[in-house]
């Protein structure tokens, strides 16, 4: 009776997953990513526009990203978009193809990468605990409308916090992970 709620919760604190490791990925880690511009849109022509939507984003260095546009008249606005980012890279272009040098991370800026890594994960925690909240709301509803047993409660309750441990889990391998990718030199 209970099992579709946990089914749902589990699919959500998976999704909540999928979307931390993804922002994880848009922090650069010294290395030349394509990713790490994913998030970054352009105006084009009144649109806000993913910059990967506007051409092709290659790293034919380790620590070089080119991105060659469709529409060369996009190049003055791609680059405004990159400054106006947080990503901290000055774009340079030769008319053509704009270029970003990624450069070495210093210990401190690898702290400040550290730090930011640490509030993402946070924040996908408190976001699968607050799926479990909606979780056990919805059991104790389903007892207070006499649909399941007080056993049945704390059967649900157990294989939630299950759920929700494991999750929480996998949020700190993700976190772990992206730290020592980060301070590896």
């Amino acid at each position: 009776m209970y099992k579709p709620v946990i089914a749902t919760a589990k699919e959500k604190m998976n999704k909540t997953l999928a979307i931390l490791q993804k922002d994880l990925t848009t922090l650069r880690a010294g290395r030349a990513n394509p990713q790490i511009l994913d998030k970054i849109t352009v105006d084009y022509y009144g649109t806000p526009t993913p910059l990967n939507q506007l051409g092709n984003i290659s790293a034919p260095e380790p620590r070089m990203l080119v991105i060659s546009l469709w529409d060369s008249k996009m190049i003055p606005m791609v680059e405004k978009a990159i400054q106006k980012s947080d990503i901290g890279i000055n774009p340079s272009n030769d008319g053509k193809i704009i270029r970003l040098m990624v450069p070495e991370l210093n210990e401190e800026r690898r702290k400040e990468l550290v730090k930011q890594v640490k509030k993402m994960v946070e924040e996908g925690k408190v976001a699968i605990r607050a799926i479990r909240r909606d979780a056990n709301d919805q059991i104790k509803k389903m007892k207070k409308d006499s649909k399941i047993t007080e056993d049945d409660v704390k059967s649900a309750e157990n294989e939630l916090q299950k759920v929700t441990d494991s999750a929480i889990k996998d949020a700190d391998k993700l976190q772990q992970e992206k730290e020592k990718e980060i301070m590896s030199v």
